[in-house]
Order: structure tokens, then C-alpha cells, then sequence
């Protein structure tokens, strides 16, 4: 399979959408069920065994030669944030399927399993990876009753999408995953393919402050109590505070004003708050920092602070053999080798916890991504299945034995 093929492959999915027009498709949704539809025949078509498991993700299984009882899990998700791009998650699926099929039918001494999972993005039920979830085994009942914004559980939703039944555990060798890096980096060096040594963790917050609202033309600014002043000034801090955290992000993206009127002093503000860091230690002091800041802007203007944690997701680091591997992987096909953190989360950081990982990052165009002009170049998606393939002899050099 060539870079172009695979390219196609995946505008193909791209029309597969709840929004005509752009690309929407979320967990269990029907343009999920068109996707497993097109998937499905791409796997079977490589030679695989192909299944739909409790969690709805679709699993294809590229059996090993005899004997062989290990299996590499390569995979990414296929469900989209609304009005996205052609290849976030996306790509990682059609260049499993491309790396088995370029096996052209050669057995290795362990199996292959390409697995399109049904939810990364969080996106109908405001919790994320429970695709990855499912697999790894802790979709708890906690979780299945989670209800989207009809009032339908997530449980419900899968026993209405058709589900199969949890698949017997394997011996994972390892879980692989191909993805667009979602950022500038690569761009920004000349570079197609970047290897990732750690996915960044992450605490995401709401952060409230509340003053009193009054008449904007009546009240003396020294006896205002102004919720919105105090988010501004710490609003700025965080950027602040971040930029001279070295690797740290973070982020203010969303903020509430009540009442919201614009001769109304504000009296209270809620903002989010989005930090990440790949060292966890670094990553906690930066929000316990932030959250003394808000503490201390709220008491010097007579203000109430509440801070609620909504997320709570440690670093991640991938496997250093793997990562060793997928570097000379990338070298072998005759690219420059980099090594990079990962600020987006991704489905690898769930399978972490029983498979060692390796992620292989293709560069975005532009930087972009969660946005229709999302590209990818077919040059660099060559440059994936050639390093992708390499990374397999790779590993048979070690399981072959």
C-alpha cells in the first residue's frame, strides 16, 4: 500500500459523518457503523480475523505463523471531535491495516491485532478513551451509566450499536500506534516522522471566582468587587507563570461570565484551566502554584475562589526498547531521528498499562488539527508504513527467536 492509497482510504471515512458538510462522527454512532463497515472489508481483504468487541471497538487479527502466541497491537481512534479533520486517529487505522497488508501474506512469529477504537475524544459522553478502556478491561459501572445529552447511558448505547462480547486477553508483545503529531514541531525542523518518548500528563480544573455583581456606572472602583477583574489578572498569570516553566503548557480556553451584561460589573467568572507537563512532579507544582495565585488574588480584592479538579491523567512514558526500536526503525528508512513529548493524550497512554508502547508521530502540515483543514503529506505517510515496516523486522529479530 502506497502513502497516496492510504491518503484516499482515509477520505473515503471522512465522509462518513453525522454533519454534512464536515466531519463529525462519535461513539456508536451510525457513521461509525458505515466506518467499521469500510474497515472492516480493508482488514479482511490484509488477511485478517475481524471482530466488534463489548466496547465497539473493531479488531482485526493478522494470525502468526505456527507456534507463535504473542501479539503486536497496532491501533488508534475513529471517532472525531465535531467539525474535525480527515486523519486524527484515522490515519493510525488504514497504516496498521497497510502494514499487514504489506506483509503480503507472511506469517510472522507473532500475530498482528489492528484495532479501530471506538471512543478517544470524549466528545457524547464528556469522558474519553473509553474505547481503550474496554480493552485494557476497567469500563466499570460507573462509567456505563454515564448518560449523553439525550439521557442515554453509554451502555445503552453500545447494547443499541450491536456489540460483541469481551475477547479473551493475549500476550501483548507491545501496542504501536501511528498518529498525526496535532502540532508545529515536526514542520518547524523539516521532518516527516518523529518518534515519542512520553505523553504528557494532565490536570484539567475549573476555577471560580465570585465577587458581587453591581451597576457598572454607579458603583466606585474602589468598591468594586469585580469577578472578572480577578480572572483577568489571573488569567495572565497562568500564561505567565507557564512560560517560564520549562516543557510546561497551559491553558485558559473557556470562561463564564454572570450575569453576563455589559453595564454589569461581573459577579462571578468561571474559567478552565488545562496544564501539562511531561514530568508529573513539575506538572503539580505548576497547578498548585496557580492555585495559590488565584487564592491570593481573591483575598487581596475580597473575593471567594473555588477550584474543582476535573481531570486528573499522569504522564506517560513510552517504552525505551520500543523507542529504541522505532528510532532505528526511522533511521533505516533514511530519516533524521527525533526524539519528542507528546502534548496531546492518546489511546496509548490507557494501553500502557499492559502492553509497553511506542508511538510513531507524522508530521501535520501547518501545525493543524481538530479542524477541517488538516492535512497530512503522502511523502510523510510513505515514509510511516516504510519506518512501520521496519519496526516489524525489527521485533522479529527479537520474538523470531
Amino acid at each position: 500500500m502506497t502513502g497516496a492509497e492510504v491518503v484516499a482510504r482515509c477520505q473515503v471515512l471522512a465522509r462518513m459523518s453525522e454533519t454534512p458538510g464536515a466531519i463529525t462522527r462519535t461513539f456508536c454512532s451510525k457513521p461509525m457503523r458505515e466506518a467499521h463497515h469500510a474497515l472492516r472489508g480493508w482488514m479482511e481483504e490484509a488477511g485478517m480475523r475481524v471482530s466488534v468487541d463489548h466496547a465497539g471497538n473493531l479488531r482485526g487479527v493478522y494470525p502468526a505463523r505456527e507456534g507463535g502466541e504473542a501479539c503486536l497491537l497496532i491501533g488508534s481512534h475513529i471517532d472525531t471531535v465535531p467539525d474535525a479533520g480527515a486523519y486524527d486517529g484515522v490515519l493510525g487505522v488504514v497504516l496498521g491495516i497497510g502494514l499487514v497488508a504489506g506483509l503480503g501474506g507472511r506469517r510472522l512469529s507473532f500475530a498482528i491485532e489492528v484495532v479501530a477504537f471506538s471512543e478517544e475524544e470524549g466528545v457524547r459522553f464528556g469522558v474519553p478513551f473509553i474505547g481503550s478502556r474496554g480493552l485494557v478491561g476497567t469500563l466499570d459501572e460507573e462509567l456505563l451509566s454515564r448518560t449523553d445529552a439525550q439521557g442515554l447511558s453509554v451502555a445503552r448505547a453500545l447494547r443499541d450499536f450491536g456489540t460483541g462480547s469481551e475477547l479473551p486477553p493475549h500476550e501483548y508483545i507491545g501496542y504501536f500506534e501511528m498518529h498525526i503529531e496535532q502540532g508545529p514541531v515536526l514542520e518547524s525542523l523539516g521532518l516527516p516522522l518523529g518518534v515519542v518518548t512520553a505523553i504528557a500528563g494532565q490536570t484539567r480544573a475549573e476555577v471560580c471566582f465570585r465577587g458581587a455583581a453591581n451597576h457598572a456606572g454607579t458603583t466606585p472602583m474602589h468598591l468594586r468587587r469585580d469577578a472578572m477583574a480577578a480572572a483577568a489578572r489571573w488569567i495572565a498569570l497562568v500564561e505567565r507563570t507557564a512560560r517560564v516553566t520549562v516543557g510546561a503548557v497551559a491553558t485558559v480556553g473557556s470562561v463564564q461570565t454572570l450575569p453576563g451584561a455589559g453595564n454589569v460589573i461581573a459577579g462571578e467568572v468561571r474559567a478552565t484551566l488545562d496544564v501539562r507537563h511531561a514530568d508529573d512532579d513539575v506538572r503539580e507544582a505548576l497547578v498548585n502554584r496557580l492555585r495559590c495565585t488565584a487564592e491570593k488574588i481573591a483575598e487581596r480584592r475580597g473575593l471567594q475562589v473555588e477550584w474543582k479538579t476535573r481531570l486528573l491523567q499522569a504522564a506517560v512514558a513510552c517504552n525505551e526498547g520500543m523507542a529504541e526500536m522505532l528510532e532505528r526503525a526511522v533511521g533505516a528508512s533514511g530519516h533524521r531521528i527525533h526524539r519528542m513529548v507528546s502534548g496531546a493524550g492518546h489511546d496509548a497512554m490507557i494501553l500502557s498499562s499492559i502492553a509497553p508502547t511506542a508511538m510513531l508521530f507524522v508530521r501535520s502540515p501547518g501545525g493543524i488539527s481538530h479542524h477541517p483543514n488538516e492535512s497530512v503529506l503522502e511523502n510523510d505517510v510513505d515514509a510511516a508504513l516504510a519506518a512501520g515496516s521496519l519496526f516489524l523486522r525489527e521485533l522479529e529479530t527479537v520474538y523470531g527467536e
